[in-house]
């Protein structure tokens, strides 16, 4: 990549404006919808547990030679994938402030991955049908359900800030810096505007044990150490659609094995999700890939356990978990999925029990979607009440988001609000002290013609 010179852009955090290196990116603009982005106008057909493959060299002539002479194998029908396209030959910064209505001119966003559906659904790939209602969803994306597009102007957002964060993060820097650096971002790309785009969820930043829902609250002076395991969860929204996708980072090997067996896991979910797929099986196919793998800690080999109090959501216009569960064990309960489903597939992995529970200071709120009406006696209350709505409506929320509303005194009331059933509260959730968990997650729309996994990036 090319320095193309230093220019001043205004910071995203409010703190006047900062020097940013502006740099050309590599470049493949979306192929136009219907097609497959991979640059050749049609699919690929890959295995969505293509990493690795090619890493074999060849045998020789002579073992060459045997091969030919084998009969082939009748091959096992794979889902066509379609590669996720990368960013335009626009100048990006570091770290990363130019907005994305600025780099995609035309405001066309990138394609995600995409999958075709197989077996009973095979025929949705090719039916003039299921065409014709996806050109309508796209030709009038306001009087439908859906809008691809402003999804994926939040997935490739969710990409440029992760790449920028996973380049970037590193022992030393505290909670606080680390969840700025993805939030500055995140405003910044997605030129965040109200109600009409912003942050979707809290930054989480939960590290080892803790599996989920911890971001620092203000004063949190905790340090990234080099032997944490840390995931970062974020989530990018326009028009109240969430793009929500997380991975793990560690800071040597000891772990890597968790994380592979997660990344796989959550592979699994993605691959096997679509439509009329039972939610309960797509678990037992999780549990089944996780629970292969093992950890080596000082000399003894640990069996990865899935999580199996947490899960993957599907997610509704300004609500981040919808109504249906995607359990990531066996025999739970299971939904099913159908045609135009949005869906958060997220499997999280331990060395401990297997099993996460309340923990900690609690730094994530959101309103409750269907809170009833109840009288407020505390004048605090009302006002943080109307600052809620105001800024964040049904959005996940934290304590640091209220302070950069102006809202430095806000406990009192805060509580009051969870206390009266009107603002939930969402405590850090972690398994037994001295063992690690990780997590990766993507989001996948269930469209007419087939899955795309819109969160898809060259790193995960």
């Amino acid at each position: 990549m090319v320095e193309a010179g230093v220019v001043e852009l205004e910071a995203a955090n409010g703190h006047g404006t900062e020097q940013v290196k502006l740099k050309t990116m590599a470049a493949e603009h979306p192929a136009a919808e219907g097609e497959a982005p991979n640059g050749n106008g049609h699919h690929a057909e890959e295995d969505d547990d293509s990493e690795g493959e090619g890493e074999e060299g060849a045998n020789g002539g002579g073992e060459a030679e045997k091969k030919k002479k084998k009969k082939k194998k009748p091959k096992k029908k794979k889902a066509a994938v379609s590669k996720v396209p990368q960013a335009p030959a626009l100048a990006q910064s570091e770290p990363p402030r130019v907005g994305l209505t600025k780099m995609f001119p035309n405001q066309q966003f990138p394609i995600g991955e995409c999958h075709e559906y197989l077996n009973a659904n095979a025929f949705r790939t090719t039916s003039e049908e299921m065409r014709a209602k996806e050109k309508e969803i796209m030709s009038e994306p306001s009087t439908h359900a859906f809008n691809y597009n402003a999804i994926r102007r939040a997935a490739e957002a969710h990409r440029q800030v992760r790449q920028y964060v996973r380049a970037n993060v590193k022992p030393g820097m505290t909670m606080t810096e680390i969840a700025h650096m993805v939030e500055d971002g995140t405003r910044a790309l997605i030129e965040e505007n109200g109600m009409e785009s912003g942050i979707g969820f809290p930054t989480g930043l939960s590290l080892d044990h803790c599996a989920a829902h911890y971001t620092p609250n203000p004063g949190d002076k905790t340090v990234l150490q080099a032997s944490n395991v840390l995931k970062v969860d974020f989530g990018i929204h326009v028009a109240g659609r969430i793009v929500d996708s997380a991975f793990t980072m560690t800071f040597e090997p000891t772990y890597n094995r968790l994380l592979e067996a997660v990344k796989d896991a959550t592979n699994t979910g993605v691959r096997e999700a679509g439509i009329d797929v039972r939610t309960n099986d797509i678990g037992a196919a999780i549990q089944e890939v996780m629970e292969s793998y093992e950890v080596e800690l000082k000399g003894k080999m640990i069996p990865v356990k899935t999580i199996r109090n947490l899960s993957g959501h599907s997610i509704n216009p300004y609500q981040i978990h919808g109504g249906k569960n995607v359990p990531i064990v066996r025999g739970q309960r299971g939904d099913k999925m159908e045609e135009g489903d949005y869906f958060a597939i997220e499997t999280f992995g331990s060395t401990g029990r297997g099993e996460v529970f309340d923990d900690g200071a609690c730094s994530h709120f959101a309103k409750q979607v269907d809170a009833r009406h109840v009288p407020l006696r505390l004048q605090s209350s009302k006002h943080l009440l109307n600052v809620i709505n105001s800024h964040f409506g049904t959005l996940p929320f934290c304590r640091r988001y209220l302070e950069r509303a102006g809202e430095a005194h806000h406990l009192l009331a805060l509580n009051d609000l969870v206390s009266k059933g009107i603002v939930q509260d969402y405590p850090p959730l972690s398994d037994i002290k001295g063992c690690m968990t990780a997590q990766f997650e993507h989001t996948i729309i269930l469209r007419p013609t087939c899955k795309e996994v819109v969160s898809r990036g060259d790193d995960y």
